[in-house]
C-alpha cells in the first residue's frame, strides 16, 4: 500500500509540472526536488500543493521549479526517477549544473551577488546530513555529561572518561574535524573542478605529515594570547602552520582560486593529456598557496570576522541577541544563511566556543511555535492538508532543528504567519539577551541544529530554554489567537473542504451502487423499462423568508464558491427535500444533506450557519446516507430556538454544487415562501 501511494505522488508531480516531456532535468537537495523544466509558465501552483507529500513549491528564474518533500525527499526522488516515463529525462546534470546553465542566463545587475550566496550554498547543502547526526551523536554526550554520568568537559578526556568515550568523540569529530574536506569536495564540483582535486588539496594540511611540522628542528612556536603559534621553514620560506580542523573559510577560498588555474590549465593542454597533468599542477600549485597565503589569510579572515561578532556581542549584547532571530527569517529562504553557519563552524575552531548559535535558536523555536499555533488552527477547522503537513514540518523541526518544512510549507504560502512569527523570534531574543548580560552569555562547543535534543550542548541551559520556550510559546498563541489565514483564505480552504466532503461521499455511494440501484428501480416505468426524471427547478426545504446568496452571514456560501443558490431565514424547523433523489451526504450533526437527481443535479441543504458545531443538537434526523427521497420528504426536524440559543444563525442555504456542469441555474423567488415553493430554476 504503501509503495502504491508514493507512486500515485511521484506521478502526479510529475504531471503537475507538465509530465516527463516538460522535464529537462531533476536533482533534489535535503528536503526539495528541482526540476528544471521546458516551460513553468503553465503551471498551477495551488494544484502542487494540494498533492499528498508535498508541503509547498516555489517557482525559481528561468525555468526552474522546486517541490518542497521534506525528509521523505530522497524516496519521492527515486519514484519519480522510476516512472517509465522518465527513462528518456536526462538525470545527468547535477544540481550544480542545473543551476550553472541558468546563472549564463541574465540574472540582473546583482548576479554575481546571486552566485555568491549560490556557492556557499551548494557548498553546504549537501552536508545537511551528516552534520544533523554528528550533531545528535553531540547532544547525547552533553546529556551524559549533564547528569554527571560521563564527564565530557574534562580537560584530559582520556583520563577522565577512558577509552570509550574518547572513541564516542571520534564518532562526532569526524564530521567537524575533517567538515573542510568536505566543503572543499562540494565547493569543487559546484565550480566545475574535479572534487576529489578539491578534497586532495585540502587533505594534504590533515595529514600526519603536515601536523608532525611542528615539531621540526627548523620550526619556531612561540605562546600568545590566541595560543600555540608556529612557523616551519619551508624551502627557507617561513609558513604559518595552523590547525585546519572544522575551518570552513580555507576551502571556500581554495577552490575558488582553484577553478581559475584549472580553467587555465585545460586552455593550456589538450583533452587527451588533461587526466593526468591538470590534476598533477592543480595539486603541485595549489598544496604550497593554500599552505603559505590561503591558509593564514582565511583563518586571520575567520577570526577577524569572529571577534567583531564577539565585540558586538560583549558591547551590546542585548541589540545582538535580537539582531540574530530577527534576521534569520528573512535570510533562510534565501539561502543567505550559510555565511552565519561558517562563522559559527570559525568560533569553534578559533575560540573553542560559539555565541551566535544561542540566539539563533529563539529563532529556530519562534518558527516551530508558529508552525504548532498552524496545527491547532488547522485542526478545529478539519483541513486535513495543512493539519498533516504542519505535523511533519512541526516533526522535523522540533526533532531535527530543520526549518525549510516550515517555512516552505506553511509560513510563505500564508503570509499572515511571518509577523506573528517575527514578535516570537523579538520575545526569544530579548529574553536571552536579558538574562544572558546578567548571567552570562549562552554558548555551545559544538555545531549543533537548535532543536529539542540538542539542548544540552548550551549553557547555561536554563537560559536557553527559558528563551527559546518564551519564543515557541508567543509565536503559537499569537497564530491560535489571530489564525494564519486571510478571510479569503479561509473562505477558498473552507469551500474546497465541503466540496472534498461532497465528493467523498459521492464516491461512496458510487461504489456501493446504492445510487445507481434505487434511482434505476425508481425511475422504472411501465414493463421494467426505466425513464430518467429530470430536474427542472428546487423547491424550498423550510418555510421562511428568502435572501440572497451574497447577504448569507457565511463567506463561502456568499461567494458563491460552492455554487448558485439562495439562503431562507426559516420561520418553522421542518426540512424537506428540495429534489427528488439519492442522499450522497448525511452527517451525523444532521446539518447538512446532500442530494444527487436522476439527471445529475446535485443539491446541498445546510440548515444553519457553523451548526456542525452543535454536534447534532436540537437535529433530529428521519433520513440515513444512501435513501431515495422525493421533493417535499421529510429530512429533518431542527429545533430552532435551541440552535438560536447557542449563539448560531439559522439561516438555511440551498446550493446547486454542480452549478458549472449545468446550462443555467437561476434563483426565481424572493420574500416569504411556504415549503415546497420553487425557488430556484435549473437547465441541465
Amino acid at each position: 500500500m504503501e509503495s502504491t501511494t508514493k507512486a500515485s505522488t511521484a506521478e502526479q508531480i510529475v504531471d503537475a509540472v507538465g509530465g516527463a516531456g516538460n522535464v529537462l532535468s531533476l536533482t533534489h537537495c535535503a528536503t526539495r526536488l528541482r526540476f528544471e523544466l521546458k516551460d513553468a509558465s503553465g503551471i498551477d501552483q495551488k494544484a502542487v500543493e494540494k498533492i499528498p507529500g508535498v508541503m509547498g513549491a516555489v517557482p525559481q528564474s528561468g525555468d526552474r521549479y522546486q517541490v518542497v518533500i521534506g525528509g521523505a525527499v530522497q524516496s519521492t526522488f527515486n519514484d519519480i526517477m522510476n516512472l517509465p516515463a522518465m527513462a528518456g529525462v536526462g538525470k545527468g546534470l547535477s544540481d550544480a549544473d542545473v543551476k550553472a546553465r541558468e546563472r549564463a542566463k541574465a540574472r540582473g545587475k546583482v548576479a554575481w551577488l546571486d552566485a555568491f550566496f549560490e556557492y556557499l550554498s551548494d557548498s553546504f547543502r549537501p552536508l545537511l546530513g551528516v552534520l544533523l547526526g554528528s550533531s545528535l551523536i553531540i547532544a547525547i554526550a552533553a546529556i551524559l555529561d549533564a547528569f554527571h554520568i560521563v564527564p565530557f568537559q574534562g580537560v584530559d578526556r582520556l583520563t577522565a572518561a577512558g577509552a570509550t568515550w574518547v572513541f564516542w568523540d571520534a564518532m562526532w569529530r569526524s564530521v567537524l574535524y575533517f567538515l573542510p574536506i568536505m566543503v572543499a569536495y562540494n565547493a569543487a564540483k559546484k565550480l566545475n573542478v574535479d572534487p576529489w582535486i578539491g578534497a586532495a588539496i585540502m587533505a594534504a594540511m590533515f595529514t600526519p605529515n603536515y601536523l608532525s611540522l611542528t615539531g621540526a628542528a627548523d620550526t619556531v612556536c612561540t605562546t600568545t594570547d590566541l595560543g600555540k603559534q608556529c612557523v616551519a621553514m619551508i624551502a627557507g620560506m617561513p609558513m604559518q602552520l595552523n590547525d585546519y580542523g572544522g575551518q570552513v573559510f580555507v576551502p571556500l577560498i581554495m577552490v575558488a582560486v582553484l577553478a581559475q588555474l584549472n580553467k587555465l590549465l585545460k586552455r593550456i593542454f589538450p583533452e587527451n593529456l588533461q587526466m593526468v597533468f591538470v590534476p598533477f599542477f592543480c595539486l603541485l600549485i595549489m598544496i604550497p598557496i593554500t599552505g603559505f597565503i590561503i591558509g593564514p589569510i582565511s583563518i586571520w579572515l575567520g577570526s577577524g570576522l569572529g571577534a567583531g561578532l564577539a565585540w558586538l556581542n560583549n558591547t551590546v549584547p542585548l541589540l545582538f541577541a535580537i539582531l540574530i532571530p530577527m534576521i534569520y527569517p528573512f535570510l533562510v529562504p534565501l539561502g543567505l544563511h550559510w555565511p552565519l553557519n561558517a562563522l559559527m563552524l570559525a568560533n569553534i575552531s578559533t575560540l573553542g566556543y560559539d555565541f551566535i548559535q544561542g540566539p539563533m535558536g529563539t529563532w529556530n523555536f519562534a518558527c516551530f511555535g508558529a508552525t504548532a499555533g498552524v496545527l491547532v488552527v488547522a485542526s478545529r477547522a478539519r483541513d486535513n492538508e495543512v493539519r498533516q503537513t504542519a505535523i511533519g514540518a512541526l516533526a522535523a523541526g522540533l526533532l531535527g532543528g530543520i526549518s525549510e518544512p516550515s517555512l516552505y510549507g506553511i509560513h510563505l504560502r500564508y503570509k499572515r504567519i511571518y509577523p506573528r512569527m517575527l514578535v516570537g523570534c523579538a520575545t526569544g531574543g530579548l529574553t536571552i539577551g536579558i538574562l544572558g548580560w546578567i548571567f552570562g552569555t549562552v554558548k555551545t562547543g559544538a555545531f549543533a541544529f537548535t532543536s529539542l535534543l540538542t539542548i544540552p550542548v548550551f549553557a547555561p541551559t536554563w537560559i536557553y530554554v527559558i528563551s527559546i520556550a518564551a519564543a515557541f510559546v508567543v509565536a503559537m498563541f499569537l497564530v491560535i489567537a489571530s489564525d494564519y489565514r486571510t478571510p479569503e483564505q479561509k473562505a477558498e480552504a473552507e469551500a474546497d473542504r465541503l466540496q472534498a466532503e461532497a465528493d467523498l461521499a459521492m464516491e461512496q455511494a458510487r461504489k456501493s451502487g446504492a445510487a445507481t440501484a434505487v434511482t434505476t428501480a425508481a425511475a422504472a416505468g411501465a414493463g421494467g423499462v426505466a425513464t430518467l426524471v429530470r430536474t427542472d427547478r428546487v423547491v424550498a426545504p423550510v418555510a421562511g423568508t428568502v435572501v440572497p446568496i451574497t447577504e448569507v452571514a457565511d463567506k463561502v456560501f456568499a461567494s458563491k464558491a460552492l455554487g448558485e443558490g439562495v439562503g431562507i431565514v426559516p420561520s418553522d424547523g421542518h426540512v424537506v427535500a428540495p429534489v427528488a433523489g439519492v442522499l450522497v451526504t448525511v452527517p451525523a450533526s444532521g446539518h447538512a444533506f446532500g442530494i444527487r437527481t436522476d439527471d445529475g443535479v446535485e443539491v446541498l441543504v445546510h440548515v444553519g450557519i457553523d451548526t456542525v458545531r452543535l454536534e447534532g443538537e436540537g437535529f433530529d434526523v428521519d433520513v440515513a446516507a444512501g435513501q431515495r427521497v422525493e421533493a417535499g420528504d421529510l429530512l429533518a426536524k431542527v429545533d430552532l430556538d435551541a440552535v438560536k440559543a447557542a449563539g448560531y444563525d439559522t439561516t438555511t442555504v440551498v446550493v446547486v454544487t454542480n452549478t458549472m456542469a449545468l446550462g443555467s441555474v437561476t434563483p426565481v423567488q424572493a420574500g416569504d415562501v411556504s415549503r415546497e415553493d420553487p425557488i430556484i430554476e435549473v437547465t441541465p
